[in-house]
């Protein structure tokens, strides 16, 4: 059963709950958290914290029923708590969350056939089907779709099924084929070595989806490696080089007749409990570097560290899309790049979009209700 404790020297509520936890709640979190001061529909705050003094105190707390029941000292209003409620939402744990999926590191030995894979019918018709597969790319940061239908736009309606896409200044889906007077390398017939797609951008695009169109030409086969593996390995191996490609800043460029975009990232980027959250690594679109002088061969040393590893056997895996197959991977983890092809020898085309990591999770958050 669940009961109540007032601790007014401490301005807590001690609740003891059905399941045998325990939770301190502060006075201040539970007026602020009252269900009354939501919008019923919108389910946004409407409360306005600087309308209660600060002493705001408890006058009275017990278990009515289903609800737990407060009145306040200050105009006598009372708010009523669902227990599970509270229990789920007590302070210093952290709501549950369906898309916090824990990554799986991966390095070159991983055979291609275990990655999650999807059939296309499945992804727009199967949610609870779905639902794995996102949890499984996750996981992992890539993944393949295979039964696309033959058509330009598959790969977007696939995307739209997770999210809305994300729009670039190459627009909102983008033709990776070789074409005259390209303004990307990605837009040559020439080998693309492993990166992450636009650090320049403020905020570098989330998951990318390339549906293979045709592949009939020698040569093009799709790389990739997993950045996370990368970092941990720098992190445990070469703690210097961890230190500085995750503390200092470079700069990225992106310049045309049209644009101009410029930004400052670290080459690893880790949260605010130090676990990695993304790499920005593209060595054709890094600007000249504008580090102190005093750091820069320092830095050097390390970058070129990042760049074998990107390279090294130990890491990269290869496979070779077909038409009517998508591979969907995490941009901000996962590093891509193909080998060089001869278009005299065929047709290759790929059709890109993206979609944010946001939108991927509140796909996943959505389907697990």
């Amino acid at each position: 059963m669940t009961s109540v404790t007032l601790r007014g020297s401490d301005r807590m509520l001690h609740v003891a709950f059905q399941d045998g936890t325990e939770a301190d709640f502060p006075f201040l979190w539970l007026r602020d958290n009252c269900p009354s001061g939501f919008h019923p529909q919108t389910l946004e705050r409407q409360f306005d914290l600087t309308s209660i003094p600060l002493t705001l105190g408890i006058l009275e707390a017990d278990v009515d029923g289903d609800a737990i029941r407060i009145k306040w000292d200050d105009d006598g209003h009372e708010s009523r708590f669902d227990p599970d409620w509270l229990r789920r939402h007590k302070p210093g744990s952290g709501l549950d969350d369906p898309a916090a999926v824990a990554p799986t590191l991966w390095h070159a030995g991983t055979d291609v056939a275990t990655l999650p894979r999807i059939n296309a019918q499945t992804l727009m018709t199967d949610d609870g089907a779905l639902l794995d597969f996102l949890k499984a790319t996750k996981k992992t940061g890539l993944a393949f779709v295979d039964g696309m239908a033959d058509d330009p736009d598959a790969g977007m309606a696939a995307a739209r099924r997770i999210g809305f896409l994300r729009e670039t200044n190459f627009g909102v889906t983008f033709e990776v084929r070789s074409m005259p007077n390209p303004n990307n390398l990605a837009y040559t017939s020439h080998a693309l070595p492993l990166h992450t797609d636009l650090p320049n951008q403020e905020l570098p695009p989330g998951f990318q989806f390339l549906h293979c169109l045709a592949n009939e030409a020698e040569g093009g086969g799709s790389t990739f490696c997993d950045g996370f593996a990368i970092a941990e390995d720098l992190r445990q191996h070469d703690p210097e080089a961890f230190k500085l490609l995750s503390e200092v800043p470079v700069p990225f460029r992106f310049q045309d007749a049209d644009y101009d975009i410029r930004r400052h990232h670290p080459v690893i980027q880790l949260d605010m409990f130090g676990n990695l959250q993304e790499l920005h690594f593209n060595a054709h679109i890094a600007a000249v570097f504008d580090l102190k002088p005093d750091i820069m061969e320092a830095y050097y040393r390390a970058y070129r560290k990042i760049m074998a590893l990107t390279r090294s056997d130990e890491y990269v895996i290869t496979t070779r899309l077909e038409g009517g197959e998508m591979v969907i991977f995490d941009n901000r983890r996962v590093l891509h790049g193909r080998a060089a092809f001869d278009p005299n020898t065929g047709y290759r085309h790929l059709r890109g979009c993206y979609v944010d990591r946001g939108e991927f999770d509140s796909r996943i958050r959505v389907l697990s209700r």
